[in-house]
């Protein structure tokens, strides 16, 4: 019996197992690999809770927990990957910290303002109250499928034409700081948490993932990043009905 408890917080630690694989090979420049490792740490991230919900057995160390793995999966890993994206883009080699410090690539810092940004969103997480049923900013695992997403879609050629387009370091550098932004941005966004499984309460969810399941179809890896901005746009619409 006691094992079966600790069950959510063993899947909270495949979480973080994922996240660091995730960073050996976003460093490595692998990024489809990252970005499967990141996508399975979101899984077991949302299990976790699910599974403690279900067993009766959340704890503040779970929650402690939960948010010590999100900063590598979701912290951690996009700083990464837009480091290396800044780097492409101003015509430079990926990310090394092999070639001494002497040839860092300064630009790269920038994108750990998306870690650092991450680590205080999760921090005030923890000790907010107001976010018990509902999210307050992007929450971090949302804004990592994003940014992820952008270096993804430049990898295949039909995407072509957005991967031009995201060869603008200043169009990544505005991307980096929107992202900051809205991980710590004063708006309510609804979480994706089901206490019962009938429509009427859950309207809005299920709408979200009609909407995302459709998105996938029609557009494929580029769904990803519409995703997040049809999640952002519902839950205003949501809040504007509300008030």
């Amino acid at each position: 019996m006691k094992l079966i408890k600790f069950l959510p917080n063993f899947l909270t630690l495949l979480n973080l197992l994922s996240g660091c694989l995730a960073i050996v090979y976003a460093i490595n420049n692998q990024i489809q690999f990252a970005v499967l490792f990141v996508m399975l740490g979101i899984l077991f991230d949302f299990f976790d809770g699910f599974v403690a919900r279900l067993l009766r057995v959340q704890s503040e160390l779970g929650t402690q927990l939960d948010s010590l793995a999100d900063m590598v999966t979701s912290g951690v890993v996009p700083g990464i990957v837009m480091s290396q994206m800044l780097l492409k883009a101003s015509s430079k080699e990926p990310l090394s910290f092999t070639d001494g410090f002497e040839n860092f690539p300064y630009l790269a810092l920038l994108g750990f303002t998306i870690t650092m940004a991450s680590c205080y969103r999760l921090a005030n997480f923890n000790i907010d109250v107001n976010q018990k049923e509902n999210f307050i900013g992007l929450p971090t695992p949302a804004n990592t499928l994003f940014i992820l997403s952008l270096p993804l879609m430049q990898i295949y050629e039909e995407y072509h034409y957005i991967s031009y387009v995201l060869e603008n370091e200043y169009l990544l550098i505005l991307i980096t700081v929107l992202s900051c932004y809205m991980l710590n941005a004063k708006i309510e966004l609804f979480a994706l948490k089901f206490k019962s499984f009938g429509f009427a309460e859950n309207k809005l969810k299920y709408t979200f993932l009609i909407l995302s399941l459709v998105l996938i179809v029609i557009l494929k890896l580029a769904a990803l990043p519409m995703i997040i901005l049809t999640y952002l746009a519902l839950s205003m619409i949501s809040n504007s009905r509300n008030k």
